[in-house]
Formats: structure tokens, sequence, C-alpha cells
């Protein structure tokens, strides 16, 4: 268990959580199967995932959150009340479970924790399958229009592929990671996410990376979309974004034989707006279930959040004013291709040195992620991740610092300004940093 797991103001709560958290091991080698045991323990609590609002299923390697942060802000501009679950939380465990809008409370979530440990009265079960359990628990008690339900690895033995019949299937950029679980070729790793897919339920895929591979998987996808009786939308083929020549500040998607004019997204990056396009592809093919105008699509494009994607927090630090820091929680080699193009962005744009600050943990690739991003910075400086104690990345040859905040002043001291610092490498140290800087 990690101490950011734990991190909460209900010193009560930490405590139940901590009982969550140590059935993490309890089932090594299994622990992304859907076992009957877990199905049985649903049975036993009523079943709660037949019983849910119309569920939008996401899965995919990267763009999972950023794309239900643009679905929850388009659908509640539309006025539906929307149910989210995503993982991993960043400094609370209740960002993972959000009803109608509003985080879990501390009272409901140490009462579902009560229950639901007493109905599996110490059977064998897993972290992820006894949280989803009760994640789905909450949802079927509170009333919502949609659930936006997130993957938490791979597809199709994911805790969270129970749902029988989907509204619509999402499946966002595929890259390597977890290859221990899901297999070591993207063709496998494709696999496992299309494993989502319902007869019915129509499925949208997004761009994927890199794009020589498209044809390939896009026919993985294609199979298994014909083996299951699943209506399929893939990118390129379907449904496609397209740049405004005459407005750098919007984007053209072309779904379901319509256009539509749309603003660049808040979010920044311009992966981003591959995500908010898939968001809008999918609530445009299921419009006659989920009805949303363009004007919805407009509002939520500006208004969603979703912490430590490309996030500035200068503000929050007492750093002169010509120094920009950002906070992102990459840590695949998707990822860091995302950033690389945003270096690469920034560097056209406002030419100032980048400085990279990051911590990893330690069986993720330091090496192809440090690769992808080294030939766009001045320096690098490794941080240990303080909330993964052990299994934080160790730090090798690389410059050093004590923590992220000591990187923070050696790099400003050490560099006059002006300048960019981007620290990055682990949701962990993301997670750390927001809760240093009690960001809202």
């Amino acid at each position: 268990m990690h101490r950011a797991d734990l991190r909460h103001s209900d010193p009560a709560l930490s405590e139940k959580l901590a009982r969550l958290y140590g059935l993490r091991d309890s089932l090594p080698g299994i622990t992304r199967a859907i076992r009957a045991q877990y199905q049985d323990f649903l049975h036993r609590l009523g079943d709660p995932h037949l019983h849910l609002p119309p569920v939008i299923h996401v899965a995919g390697t990267n763009g999972k959150g950023s794309t239900i942060a643009f679905l929850r802000a388009i659908l509640q501009a539309a006025g539906y009340r929307v149910h989210t679950y995503t993982s991993p939380h960043l400094v609370r465990f209740n960002e993972r479970i959000v009803l109608a809008g509003k985080e879990i409370s501390d009272s409901l979530l140490s009462s579902l924790i009560d229950e639901v440990l007493d109905i599996n009265a110490d059977a064998p079960t897993t972290f992820f399958e006894i949280t989803t359990a009760l994640a789905f628990l909450a949802f079927s008690r509170a009333p919502a229009d949609v659930l936006l339900l997130e993957v938490g690895m791979g597809g199709r033995l994911d805790c969270t592929n129970v749902v029988p019949h989907p509204a619509l299937c999402l499946i966002t950029r595929i890259g390597y990671d977890h290859q221990l679980y899901l297999g070591d070729t993207l063709a496998c790793i494709a696999q496992e996410k299309a494993g989502i897919m319902k007869p019915g339920t129509p499925c949208v895929t997004n761009i994927l990376s890199p794009e020589a591979i498209q044809n390939a998987v896009d026919e993985i996808y294609a199979d298994q979309a014909k083996q299951v009786d699943c209506p399929i939308f893939r990118y390129g083929m379907d449904w496609n974004i397209s740049i405004n020549d005459t407005d750098a500040d919007s984007f053209i998607i072309n779904v379901q034989e319509q256009m539509l004019l749309l603003p660049v997204p808040v979010l920044p990056g311009a992966h981003q707006i591959e995500n908010a396009a898939l968001a809008v592809a999918g609530l445009e093919i299921i419009k006659d279930r989920l009805p949303c105008a363009p004007e919805h699509y407009r509002l939520g494009l500006h208004s969603a959040r979703w912490p430590a994607r490309l996030q500035n927090i200068s503000a929050y630090l007492d750093t002169p004013k010509d120094w920009d820091i950002w906070l992102d929680g990459a840590h695949n080699q998707d990822g860091a291709r995302a950033l690389a193009a945003q270096a690469h962005d920034w560097a056209r744009q406002d030419p100032r040195p980048l400085h990279l600050i990051i911590g990893m943990k330690k069986d993720k690739d330091a090496t192809a992620f440090l690769g992808l991003l080294a030939p766009h910075t001045t320096s690098i400086t490794w941080v240990p991740v303080e909330s993964l104690g052990d299994e934080s990345h160790p730090p090798a040859t690389l410059q050093t610092a004590a923590g992220w905040q000591e990187a923070v002043q050696q790099i400003v001291q050490e560099h006059k300004g002006p300048g960019r610092i981007l620290i990055c490498g682990s949701l962990y140290l993301a997670g750390d940093v927001l809760q240093a800087l009690e960001t809202p």
C-alpha cells in the first residue's frame, strides 16, 4: 500500500481504507480476472451492476480520464445528472466515486465500506473487486441520468466489465503500459481493450499511437465487433477530426454525416483535442438516447477540469513571474510522446528553456519515457516519489533533489529566468504535489 492511498482528513476513514488496500496482495496473480467469486459477491450485494443508469464505458491506455472529464462537462451542461467512476485518485479516495456531480461523502463512503466488508465476510477478494462493487452499490442507490465508467486496466477481464448492456463504449488511444498483464505488443493490448465491446452497444475508437499500426489494430477492433455484434465507429473511417484553417482556436469533427465546428478545449495539449473529439463523437452517435446540442459541446469543452493533466500550478508557488510551472501525471511512452509534442509547441511559441522534474514507479520504463522528452529539455532532475516509498524509481546517475519542491528551488536558482518547469512521471507524484499545494 502507498502512503498516498491513505491520505484523508478523517483518521477513522483512513483506517477503513487501509483494510481495503490490505486486500491488494491477497490474490496474487489473478487480480485481473473476472472471477466467479466476484460475481457471486455482486449477487449477494443485490446485483447493483444490473441496476445502474445508462453506462458509458471507457477503456484505453491514455486519455480515459480526460475523455470522461469532457463527457461529464458536456452532459452536465446539457442538464444531466452524472455519476463517474475513475481511478486512481490524486489526493483523496472520494475522487474515485462521484454521485450526480459530487464526490461521495465521507459518511456514505464509510458506511459502504462497512457494508461491503461485512457481506464479503473475509472471503478472498482484491482491492479493485471490492472497490468496484462498492461503487456499483453507491451508483445503484443514487438517482442519475448516466454513469461514466472507467476501466481500471485492460478491459476484457476488468472488474468494470460486468455491466451487460452499456449505452456506449469508447476506446481511447492505446500504447505500451502494464505489458506484464496485457501483453507486450500493441495488438495484444488492443485485443484486451476491445473486450469491452457488447452486443448492440455502439463502440467508438480513437486515433492510434503510433499511427503506423492503425490498420492492424483497426482490423482487431473490427473482428471483435463482428464476433459480438457490436456497431463500431473507427477513427479515420467512420468519424474524423480536421484543422480549421481559418481559426486556430477551433477544430472540426465529422461524425454521422454531420460537421461540427468546436472550440479547442480548455485542457491544454493537442492530444486533448483527440480526447474531446472522442467524447463528442460518442455522444453524437447515441444522441437519440442522451441528446446534446452543439452549445452543450462548446460549454463542456470550455469548462472541463481534470487535475494534473498539463495543469499550470505557477500561481501556487513562490517563483519568479517569468517562470511557468506545469504538472502532468504522464508515466508511459504515449504520455511522454504527448508531452514532447507540447514541449515542441512551447518552444515554437515562446522559446524558454524547459526543465524536467521527474519521479516514477520503479516498474515503469524510465529510459523510454526520458528518451522521448530529453531532446526538448535543458535539464533533468530526478526526485523520489514520497508516497510510493520503496516503489519509487531509484535516481540512478541523474541529477537529483531531495523532493520536488527542492528541485523547483534548485532549478530557479541555478538557471536564471525566464524558464519553464514540467513535473511529471507519476500520478502519485502529481498527487503529492497537489496535496502540498492544496489546489482547488
